[in-house]
């Protein structure tokens, strides 16, 4: 069964397509919220409440065709409230970085050093582009931005994280 056909099985209130959905999306949503926490349960945490606020709500999705974009942005919402209440100190689990560090362990973590320095939206929107490797049109819908401004933010956000990284060069 195609993802829409599913949706719309959602949101008519059957509980096993929502469930086949939330399977499909869950390595999506876990490392949407590990970009955001670095941590593997606050990760875990948030995951859970977006399903549960997707669950409760998913009645009020108009167009099934635009399930994962709705679904993104509520794990992005998720992520942002839960780091606004706890305030926690964001760190680098050594079971997360080795699950997106590629052999030259060196250049990945100056990688995550440059991309802490950015704002919250670039980093987002970086992370979600060339991580996720999501179209740039869905990024805008999740960000609630005109694709312009998607496009300028993660143009600036390379050139910063290409000064930075040339920086640790030098200084490395």
């Amino acid at each position: 069964m195609k993802q829409e056909d599913l949706v719309v099985q959602a949101i008519r209130g059957d509980e096993y397509s929502f469930t086949l959905l939330m399977n499909e999306m869950q390595g999506r949503l876990y490392r949407m919220a590990l970009s955001y926490v670095r941590n593997k349960d606050d990760a875990l945490e948030i995951v859970q409440e977006t399903v549960y606020k997707a669950f409760i709500s998913i009645h009020k999705l108009q167009k099934p065709q635009y399930f994962s974009t709705w679904l993104i942005k509520i794990s992005v919402n998720c992520a942002l409230d839960y780091i606004r209440k706890s305030k926690k100190i964001i760190y680098m689990d050594k079971d997360i970085e080795d699950s997106y560090v590629p052999e030259d362990r060196g250049d990945a973590i100056d990688l995550y050093e440059a991309l802490r320095v950015l704002d919250e939206k670039t980093r987002l929107a970086i992370v979600m582009r060339y991580f996720e490797d999501m179209p740039m049109k869905e990024i805008a819908n999740i960000l609630d931005m005109p694709l312009s401004t998607v496009k300028s933010i993660i143009y600036r956000g390379l050139e910063k994280l290409k000064i930075n990284l040339e920086e640790s060069d030098n200084n490395g």
